[in-house]
């Protein structure tokens, strides 16, 4: 009999547990089955559906290489000059550098040894000449050049993958600041890579409040941080801002909204810049094989002026999935040829 009544006495329990749960869930959130992307932080797990995600996502570095050709003062060369000298000839010295920059790409295409991503174009694009003037006595910049740069070559790298993890650009649009960049690795190689297969969204239905996950690689660090969404449609677009702290590399990271709770994941933008605020820095001539100055030698080599930018937190602009979609069929048959069906 006393055992009986405990069964009984358990069952109760549990059936009021339930009954308080979904009274809770219901109360708590009346309207999470609304068809709109949700405002409030999921009620439940994201770690393995967001784990899925990050492994579509890659790191990409960029670098420029740059001869610079440095004038006498005495040789009074203008822009116009450079079309009819021969700079070696012209120049008093020759340096190189280097221009890097640093970004997320998203893999959207990974078939037949051909593999594509997504990522933003302004962390492949480098200018092709780059002019420094010489400064008058009254600090005003005159028409003759102290110096010029001139692009060598630019690769792009993609940690880890084959053949010295060089890939191409696909295509590119600077208006929409998008480029998918890729490579024909062949069939028999058998590469393939996590390729994101999420649901598009739609960014004009991002309203302010919507909660949105964003991932990348800032610093070279893979990472995920959460945000909400300002100023959405602002610009007739679908663009909008989000409050997330990021860091440089984060560009091209895909920014998910939740469509009424977990795992009900969407893709409705990528992440495009941050506010930075620009800055001269004088630095010394880099060193070969690099090697660091001796702090304790003063230093007597050149000094070279490089800009600095700032990142102002706090405040991130979204490209919006609409323009993504705009590209990429822009772009459809020239990636058809190229064996990448990516719509496919």
């Amino acid at each position: 009999m006393a055992r009986d009544f405990l069964n009984i006495l358990a069952l109760m329990l549990i059936i009021l547990v339930s009954g308080c749960s979904t009274v809770s869930y219901d109360t708590i959130y009346p309207t999470l089955i609304d068809g709109k992307y949700d405002s409030e932080f999921p009620y439940k797990s994201t770690s393995e559906e967001l784990k899925k995600i990050s492994e579509t996502i890659q790191r990409i570095n960029a670098t420029a290489f740059y001869k610079i050709y440095i004038f006498r003062e005495q040789e009074n060369i203008t822009v116009e000059d450079l079309k009819s000298i021969k700079l070696s000839q012209k120049a008093e010295r020759e340096v190189i550098a280097d221009n890097s920059a640093s970004g997320t790409g998203i893999v959207v295409y990974s078939e037949s040894g051909n593999v594509a991503l997504l990522t933003c174009a302004h962390t492949l694009t480098f200018q092709d000449t780059i002019y420094a003037f010489r400064i008058n006595d009254d600090g005003n910049y005159s028409k003759y050049l102290e110096s010029v740069l001139i692009k060598d070559k630019q690769v792009i790298y993609v940690a880890g993958f084959p053949e010295g993890s060089q890939l191409d650009i696909l295509a590119i649009n600077n208006e929409y600041d998008l480029a998918l960049i890729g490579k024909s690795y062949g069939s028999q190689q058998r590469v393939f890579y996590p390729v994101f297969k999420y649901p598009r969204g739609n960014a004009k239905e991002a309203e302010w409040g919507t909660f949105v996950y964003l991932l990348g690689y800032p610093i070279n660090y893979k990472m995920i941080t959460k945000a909400i969404v300002s100023c959405p449609k602002k610009e007739g677009d679908g663009s909008f801002l989000v409050d997330a702290v990021i860091n440089q590399g984060f560009s091209g990271g895909p920014v998910l909204a939740i469509r009424d709770g977990v795992p009900n994941f969407e893709l409705i933008g990528i992440v495009q810049w941050v506010p930075e605020e620009e800055e001269s820095l004088i630095y010394p001539q880099k060193l070969k094989g690099h090697s660091i100055y001796n702090p304790l030698v003063p230093y007597k080599g050149d000094l070279f002026v490089k800009k600095h930018k700032s990142i102002r937190y706090g405040i991130a602009k979204v490209i919006p999935v609409e323009n993504i979609v705009k590209f990429i069929h822009s772009n459809k048959t020239e990636l058809n040829k190229k064996g990448f069906h990516i719509f496919e």
